[in-house]
């Protein structure tokens, strides 16, 4: 009777770490929908580092002298603000990166956006925008890691990146466009 006792306090304590400890990945994304509601979209949960038009033009304007001193005295002519890609472009992405990405063993968990600039053989070429993959390596085997609590993953070796988004027009202009 003892042992069951213990079996049982074990089950208990358990569950409540687990409860408690890992993150729901079950969770619903979408709120429960609002009588007042009168759009889809204040049903959408808010994703995390949503920001106000305020705060991006803040943003875009504390790069403005970044981008002057590029601009001015190293490529000696406008250069790239930003990048533009169709929303059919980026869902295609998004799918063909997570299927690539577990052929590569990998499981995808994010994108990662990079500046790079087009290589020219005489001058220093215009700005460009990329993303790339990120995510963990698959274990074949059991895993030590505590519960499900693992960091965001690293870019994905091997993962085919997105580039060739359309420049803003023109292209050294500010947000918004």
């Amino acid at each position: 009777m003892k042992k069951f006792s213990l079996l049982i306090l074990g089950i208990l304590i358990g569950g409540f770490a687990t409860y408690f400890l890992v993150p729901n990945s079950g969770e619903s994304q979408i709120q429960a929908p609002d009588a007042s509601a009168k759009s889809f979209m204040a049903q959408i949960a808010a994703p995390k580092g949503l920001i106000t038009p305020d705060e991006a033009k803040a943003l875009d304007g504390a790069f403005n002298d970044r981008h002057a001193l590029i601009s001015e005295s190293i490529v000696k002519r406008p250069d790239n603000r930003s990048a533009w890609w169709s929303l059919e472009d980026m869902q295609n992405y998004l799918k063909y990166a997570e299927n690539e990405s577990k052929e590569l063993g990998y499981t995808m968990d994010g994108v990662r956006v990079y500046l790079g600039a087009y290589p020219t053989e005489k001058e220093v070429g215009y700005t460009t925008m990329f993303i790339v993959p990120t995510g963990h390596k698959n274990l074949s085997r059991g895993s030590s890691a505590f519960f499900n609590m693992a960091a965001p993953g690293g870019d994905i070796p091997g993962g085919s990146g997105l580039n060739k988004g359309e420049p803003g027009m023109p292209p050294l202009a500010n947000y918004p466009q």
